[in-house]
């Protein structure tokens, strides 16, 4: 059953991420172009449901589908964690022109070539997992 919940949501979340062209490699473009709001518009969507979720879930005490409770730990503050991580996603972002979400979905729509980007992706966090005890956090 939880298979069937899974492939529902991803389902949704791709017709989603296809409709509204997240996936699009113009649309991309243009955002790191700043030409046009269309991506800020999503990017910021998202963020504002994210808040409101986190709230919810805090102040209702939600439960994981396993009835264990949700909780969120603080994270610390780290200029080069995010400034690091953060150029090293974007770089991947801009030259892929796909992030960790889209990757999925222009498999699904019928992209090969994204294959290499996925493999490429899983390398990298591979090589994340090796390195991270000498990178700065």
């Amino acid at each position: 059953m939880k298979f069937l919940t899974y492939l529902s949501i991803g389902t949704l979340f791709g017709i989603i991420m296809t409709k509204s062209q997240a996936i699009s490699w113009y649309r991309i473009y243009e955002m790191f172009r700043f030409d046009a709001f269309h991506m800020y518009g999503i990017i910021g969507s998202a963020v504002i449901l994210g808040i409101i979720s986190v709230a919810l879930i805090k102040k209702y005490k939600f439960k994981s589908t396993e009835g264990t409770p949700i909780t969120f730990s603080p994270k610390n503050m780290s200029i080069p964690r995010y400034l690091f991580g953060g150029t090293i996603f974007g770089l991947g972002w801009a030259m892929t022109g796909a992030c960790p979400g889209p990757i999925y979905t222009l498999i699904g729509n019928g992209y090969s070539v994204i294959l290499v980007v996925l493999f490429s992706a899983i390398l990298g966090t591979m090589a994340y997992g090796i390195l991270r005890k000498r990178l700065p956090h």
